[in-house]
């Protein structure tokens, strides 16, 4: 079945800048879907179109019908008053509508209403309501807000007062509350943290419905998609598979157009060869053919030369290092507000290593940054550098102190340099032509990066110090960025929630928590190893801690097993019956909505327990086997 279908969708804002031309395709129901293509190739329009708050110029969606369709791109204005749990409940606006309802029914049926069509309403609505999850709602919530990492003190906090990424956050909640048919995700893991990222990756992998994101995050598109749609001058391309699919089946078709198109010109070229040849003889047979033959090479359909992005062609000024400590951090200790972000650090860097900083948002991680860059002091203890060491930094947020300059002449007055030098500094990285006359304020997030990058490659470091590098970076600027650093050769230290770029720069991982960091030696492949068998062993240990052990006979009998495989018999008899008499309460209680709510939770608790009795009872038959064999 089609859940969306896209046909010849044109959408322009200015006269000659159309920014989809022409975009068709289909989604069949549960498809994990991905969309890419540089910032500003319309793939956010394209999800407003989805949606209706942009109309397409030419074109036409359709939504399979009885589709509930969900987007986070924007956020809903909420009423002043409203707090973050107010927020997250009109996700059940639906539900409570068909408790206000039930409960009007109810009230009728007490004061003696017994119509046949009454009671039919009244069997729906308490079937639909079970069915909607009606009667668990706090148990979705809390499950939903833990795995993004919203807490009860956030829950309880004015949603006005948020920031726009704790806007974001808790819009992304209340989308997956909705339970909607059809997903639509923009940029849905940023502003989160690693945990929050993982968590939701298991859930888009496990949603029943369909699914398109839009997403840089290059390990979140290799986990949760299998087809990817990208966005090019107004065109879209298909590729069946995930990222790292797209990647190589991206290049395989770029080299094939690229062989297709000199083919194509290197027979243009023999054929004007001859034409000329045949001219040159000077007869008229011989004009008539080169005639003919200009006429076929007019009318010959040729491949335009594939367009590739331009490669980086410069590295940093690396500044020699001298000695073996990089730099120490000592009993180094930092809180705000009397809350402890971390205290008594101990650490050790030395040249050439390359350290990811991992940790959960508030941590304290770009706080430790800058007590290390000295543009804040710790409470307690110190950082010492080596004296050969020069720091350069990139922040997540990349500002010049004159955005109204050009280019040009900012690099001209930061890095004392000519206007030919600052040209050339420039066109290295892909700043050409009448781009350099733009002024610093006109360019976007993955521009401000790239010129900073272009300045600090200027300058003779052995220290990068990254913060968020790639973050609202589209995945050409993340891969540019990278290519940048890689040619860097002294230690580097960043904080990133980007995987790609965590598992391709990071030797040795801190992981800030608690207050503490954690000292990992090794790649961010060897790190999730040892967290996957921590979190095995903590599985493995929690069951034992709340199991009911099962007591072996000390002298090989068996029955004392016998004697505790009765009484768990007896436990599951008395279990059924009680299961037994609250279906009787249910439908005794059948008119009372709040009474029914309550019978319908002890009910769930009681199944709960009988699960753990069959359980126990398994393992008990199965001791007995073996001590029979």
């Amino acid at each position: 079945m089609i859940d969306i279908s896209v046909n010849g969708i044109v959408k322009s804002f200015q006269i000659g800048e159309t920014v989809l031309n022409g975009v068709s395709f289909q989604i069949n129901e549960g498809e994990r879907v991905g969309i890419l293509g540089k910032n500003g190739s319309g793939k956010t329009t394209l999800f407003r179109i989805l949606t209706g708050e942009y109309f397409a110029d030419e074109g036409e969606v359709m939504i399979a019908p009885g589709k509930r369709i969900g987007l986070i791109s924007q956020i809903p204005v909420y009423p002043e008053e409203y707090t973050v749990e107010d927020v997250l409940d009109t996700a059940f606006e639906h539900i409570h509508a068909m408790e206000a309802e039930l409960l009007s029914i109810t009230e009728r049926m007490a004061a003696g209403e017994q119509e046949e069509a009454l009671l039919h309403r009244y069997d729906r609505l308490t079937s639909g309501l079970e069915l909607a999850g009606g009667y668990d709602l706090e148990v979705r919530v809390n499950k939903v807000c833990n795995g993004l990492g919203v807490t009860q003190e956030m829950r309880m906090r004015p949603f006005s007062a948020l920031s726009g990424g704790e806007k974001t956050r808790i819009n992304l909640c209340r989308l997956i509350l909705e339970d909607t048919d059809i997903l639509l995700l923009d940029e849905p893991t940023n502003h989160l943290d690693l945990h929050a990222v993982e968590w939701l990756e298991d859930y888009v992998s496990s949603f029943r419905g369909t699914v398109l994101t839009i997403s840089h995050d290059r390990y979140f598109l290799d986990r949760c998609v299998d087809r990817i749609v990208a966005l090019n001058e107004g065109k879209a391309e298909f590729y069946s598979g995930n990222y790292s699919f797209y990647v190589v089946e991206k290049e395989r078709r770029y080299q094939e157009r690229l062989k297709q198109y000199e083919k194509e010109q290197a027979e243009l070229e023999r054929l004007s060869e001859t034409v000329r040849k045949m001219h040159e003889h000077n007869t008229e047979h011989l004009h008539k053919r080169a005639f003919s033959i200009e006429k076929r090479m007019a009318k010959m359909q040729t491949t335009n030369r594939p367009k590739q992005e331009r490669n980086l062609h410069t590295a940093f000024r690396s500044r020699e290092f001298h000695g073996d400590l990089l730099f120490s951090v000592e009993g180094l200790s930092k809180g705000y507000g009397g809350r402890t972000l971390f205290s008594d650090l101990e650490l050790s860097v030395t040249g050439g290593e390359r350290i990811a900083l991992l940790g959960d948002n508030g941590t304290g991680k770009s706080t430790f940054l800058k007590l290390l860059l000295k543009e804040e002091q710790p409470d307690r203890g110190s950082l010492r550098f080596g004296p050969t060491v020069k720091v350069g930094y990139l922040p997540q947020i990349v500002q010049f102190d004159h955005p109204e300059r050009s280019l040009v002449d900012t690099m001209i007055y930061e890095k004392d340099c000519s206007a030919q030098e600052a040209r050339d500094q420039l066109g290295k990285f892909r700043f050409q032509g009448e781009d350099v006359f733009k002024p610093v304020s006109a360019l976007s997030g993955g521009e401000l990066s790239r010129l900073k990058l272009c300045m600090l490659m200027m300058e003779s470091i052995n220290l990068l110090v990254l913060d968020e590098p790639t973050n609202h970076l589209d995945v050409a600027s993340r891969e540019w960025i990278e290519e940048a650093v890689e040619s860097f050769d002294g230690a580097l230290l960043f904080v990133s929630h980007d995987r790609y770029f965590i598992r391709r720069f990071a030797t040795r991982i801190w992981t800030l928590q608690q207050g503490q960091i954690t000292d990992f030696k090794g790649d961010y492949e060897a790190w999730k190893a040892k967290q996957a068998r921590e979190e095995e062993l903590r599985s493995v240990l929690k069951p034992a801690a709340q199991k009911p052990k099962t007591q072996k006979p000390k002298g090989g009998g068996t029955k004392p097993l016998e004697k505790q495989l009765r009484a768990v018999e007896r436990e599951i008899s008395k279990a059924e019956e009680t299961i037994a008499g609250l279906d009787a309460d249910m439908e005794a209680n059948a008119t009372d909505y709040q009474k029914l709510q309550d019978l319908v939770m002890e009910k769930s608790q009681a199944e709960d327990h009988l699960a753990v009795l069959y359980e126990q009872w398994e393992e008990l038959s199965l001791s007995l086997e073996e001590l029979s064999e």
